[in-house]
């Protein structure tokens, strides 16, 4: 069911909006904290440093997540649209730059459903111990029934496949739902339960034996490490991954706010919180491997994981040691389950947003068909007793080939090719409370195109000479360059797909352009003091559509 509603100007539909800022700012937060906040942060922050990581750490997000952030905002709320529509009006030769987007976050939505998939059975597992002595062989083994070969099978493991079966449907419910009554509700009951659920989890972790080496382990500071620029190349990862820039969920969001929404606050709060969450769970996490350290006798360092290794081996291990264990693994395993679809949530809105807006489909019609597409190949590839192999190198080629390489591209074509920064500066202090200027376009311009490059460029040339871990060539070259490269095709292909005249970028109001503007695309709104809103006849750094017969059609 569409929220549109016709307009009796032009006959233009408005694009569904949230009801308020708050509603978008929850929806924000909820897509930026992630499985990643939880499992990786810890890791990374002790692996770099400890207490000095925090260096690093704010100086990545103040330069180069937060400026992203509101990069993606401006493109998304100004041009209103999700990724492919938002860069065809910034100017059709950038479109496929949106479906790349478009194409990474399909691939890691059917991917992350395994995950949810696994944490809400573990929640139920923490209730008795499932896994009993030997937690790394029952997550392996009897639960996943990893099979000894790397080539995709399709033999199903009951305990994986119904419970992503109900993330694809109630995904599908959420979705369907709209904007409002869908994404809005979902993250307005699920971000304040995720919070709650954490902060009661790090209350009963603080008071285990050993939680005050966990934490000495993780905060005392080493301040040699901030001479290494591996150090600082780890926060900027950190901070990237984390925020859920580069990959069009923060431009499809921004897409159904109202004209007049303050961007840079709303994104200040949004950065701001996700790294809270993040400091909070470092402190959850580390207390709990303190007290594992203690109960083992060994080092702090003997007992920290990373990623699944943490959540679903290191984890059940101190539920089973811990007084309090199974309140420890339900908050644990809930708190992942939660927060783990807010993101997927909002991973999926992309693509759905996206078909929406090229063909013209009604939102219920177009969730059933992209959910329903993504759930199936989901199920095939991501249920089966190969499953886990195919998501390892899936995730590790989908983030940093896939999310730093469009994000590099998108930031270099907006600054530099198309010459635009400082139309989407103009926007931002349009109708932002927070002003940027030439800091921030150096950030963006210079900085991050530097960080991104390097980032993107090492990790191409490690994989590239070392492979990934042990797994056969053929399996990486299929599941991560292949589908790396089929990504990049793909989305140039749809970008030669005409737009159906039903598409949301002939039949949808952009409420930022004048509407009785045959010429150009000047803001409605009036511009911030010192910020010159240009006709298109006056200058080539305009937003001056390609069809100036229709300018709903620019380019």
């Amino acid at each position: 069911m569409s929220t549109q509603t016709a307009l009796p100007q032009g006959g233009k539909a408005r694009r569904e909006q949230f009801a308020t800022r708050w509603a978008f700012i929850l929806a924000a937060v909820g897509s930026a904290v992630g499985l990643g906040n939880i499992w990786r942060f810890p890791y990374v922050a002790y692996e770099n440093g400890g207490g000095a990581f925090i260096v690093p750490y704010l100086v990545a997000l103040l330069t180069a997540g937060i400026p992203l952030l509101f990069f993606d905002y401006a493109i998304g709320h100004r041009f209103k649209g999700s990724p492919p529509m938002a860069f065809r009006r910034l100017s059709k030769w950038t479109e496929s730059i949106g479906w790349w987007q478009v194409g990474i976050c399909f691939v890691i939505g059917v991917y992350y459903a395994a995950i949810i998939a696994y944490a809400a059975m573990y929640t139920w597992f923490s209730t008795h111990e499932a896994w009993g002595d030997d937690p790394e062989a029952f997550f392996f083994g009897d639960y996943l029934q990893v099979a000894d070969t790397f080539a995709p099978s399709f033999q199903f493991v009951p305990g994986v496949f119904w419970p992503m079966l109900v993330v694809w449907l109630i995904l599908l419910v959420v979705l369907g739902a709209g904007v409002r009554k869908g994404i809005a509700m979902a993250s307005m009951i699920g971000i304040p339960v995720l919070f709650v659920m954490f902060i009661a989890l790090v209350v009963v972790a603080l008071f285990l034996p050993g939680a005050p080496e966990g934490l000495n382990a993780l905060f005392t500071p080493n301040w040699s490490v901030l001479t290494d620029p591996q150090v600082w190349i780890a926060a900027y990862g950190q901070i990237f991954f984390s925020l859920s820039v580069g990959f069009g969920i923060m431009i499809t969001y921004s897409s159904y706010l109202k004209r007049r929404t303050n961007l840079t606050g709303s994104g200040l709060m949004v950065g701001f919180t996700n790294s809270s969450f993040e400091i909070l769970c470092g402190i959850g996490v580390f207390s709990a491997l303190g007290f594992m350290a203690q109960a083992n006798g060994v080092e702090v360092a003997d007992v920290v994981a990373n990623g699944i290794g943490l959540a679903f081996v290191a984890f059940p291990t101190i539920i089973s040691q811990a007084p309090a264990g199974v309140l420890i693994g339900v908050l644990f395993f809930a708190s992942l389950v939660f927060a783990g679809f807010t993101s997927l949530i909002s991973i999926l809105e992309v693509v759905v947003s996206a078909v929406k807006d090229k063909i013209g489909w009604s939102r219920w019609t177009t969730v059933i068909v992209v959910v329903g597409l993504s759930g199936v190949v989901s199920l095939l590839l991501f249920s089966t007793t190969t499953g886990i192999n195919t998501l390892d190198v899936t995730d590790a080629f989908a983030n940093n080939f896939g999310i730093v390489g469009a994000a590099l591209v998108a930031v270099v074509v907006v600054s530099w090719l198309l010459r635009r920064l400082d139309n989407m500066v103009g926007h931002l202090n349009t109708v932002s409370s927070f002003r940027v200027g030439r800091v921030y376009k150096v950030l963006v311009a210079v900085i991050l195109p530097i960080v991104l490059a390097y980032m993107w460029i090492s990790d191409i040339v490690l994989k590239a000479q070392d492979g990934y871990g042990d797994m056969p060539s053929w399996f990486v070259g299929t599941f991560g360059w292949g589908m790396s490269i089929a990504l990049i095709i793909v989305a140039i292909l749809l970008s030669l797909l005409p737009w159906s005249d039903r598409s949301a970028l002939n039949r949808e109001l952009n409420d930022n352009l004048r509407p009785d503007s045959e010429s150009g695309d000047e803001p409605l709104v009036g511009s911030a003091p010192g910020v010159r809103s240009t006709p298109a006849s006056h200058g080539r750094h305009t937003d001056t559509p390609s069809h100036p017969e229709n300018p709903e059609k620019g380019a």
